[in-house]
C-alpha cells in the first residue's frame, strides 16, 4: 500500500469559495477545491500555492493550514493524507485550463449544497470556519470507495 499525499485548497473571498467541478475521476463530476498530489521535492505548503497557481492562476500568499485528513481503504491504491488549506490573501484572475475541471465561485453557503464528495461534506464547515479549530481525522471507505466510519481526532489545543 502507497501512501498518497495530496492537497485542498479553498480559495475565499467575499464570502465565497472557489471551486472546481471536475471533469475526470476521482470524484467526476462532483464540486471539489483546487489541489493535487504533493511532488517529492516539495511541502505540502508549497504543492497547495503550486496547485492552486496551475489549477486557477491565482498567486496565494500565506495558505493558512486548516485540516489534516487520512483516507483508508481496504483497496492497494487507496491510503491518502490530505494537506487541506484556506487562502483569503492572493492576487491574480482566474483562468483555469480546463483540464481538472470547471471553475466557479459559490457562496459559501449552498458550497455545501452542491454534489461534492463524502469525507469533503464532513470535513469542508470545520475547515472553512476561521472560528473552527484545526481539523483532523480518518475517513474509512469500503473496497467500493463507499465512506463507511469517520474517526474525527481532537484538535491542538
Amino acid at each position: 500500500m502507497t501512501l498518497i499525499l495530496g492537497t485542498l485548497v479553498y480559495p475565499i473571498r467575499d464570502g465565497q469559495v472557489l471551486l472546481m467541478h471536475r471533469h475526470k475521476a476521482p470524484n467526476l463530476g462532483q464540486w471539489v477545491g483546487p489541489g493535487g498530489k504533493v511532488e517529492a521535492d516539495e511541502s505540502p505548503y508549497e504543492c497547495a500555492i503550486r496547485e492552486l497557481y496551475e489549477e486557477t492562476s491565482l498567486h496565494a500568499r500565506q495558505p493558512r493550514f486548516r485540516g489534516l485528513v487520512t483516507e483508508v481503504s481496504p483497496r492497494p491504491d487507496w491510503h491518502w493524507m490530505l494537506f487541506i488549506y484556506t487562502v483569503t490573501d492572493f492576487e491574480g484572475q482566474v483562468a483555469g485550463d480546463g483540464r481538472e475541471g470547471r471553475l466557479r465561485w459559490w457562496p459559501l453557503d449552498e458550497a455545501e449544497q452542491l454534489p461534492i464528495p463524502q469525507a469533503d461534506a464532513v470535513f469542508f464547515p470545520h475547515v472553512i470556519d476561521p472560528s473552527r479549530p484545526f481539523y483532523q481525522a480518518k475517513f474509512v471507505y469500503d473496497a467500493d470507495l463507499r465512506l463507511v466510519a469517520v474517526h474525527e481526532h481532537p484538535g491542538p489545543v
